[in-house]
């Protein structure tokens, strides 16, 4: 299940492979800089507004507990 995902996430421009030669065989998984990364700053600005809106609505202790505030 893992590797389907790996491959969709290649093949929508999110994630590219290296393979090394070699053995045991390597193979390393990482962002690509434009969607990959983008994907990441995205997240990072729902995250904000997720924070905010907890601030707001008086559920700040959660975000002390876990270390967000």
């Amino acid at each position: 299940m893992l590797l389907q995902h790996l491959r969709e996430l290649i093949e929508f421009g999110f994630v590219q492979k290296r393979t090394f030669d070699g053995y045991p065989l390597k193979v390393e998984y990482y962002l690509t800089e434009d969607m990959g990364q983008g994907a990441i700053e995205a997240l990072r600005i729902y995250q904000q507004m997720g924070i905010r809106f907890m601030k707001e609505n008086g559920m700040e202790e959660i975000l002390k507990e876990k270390g967000l505030v």
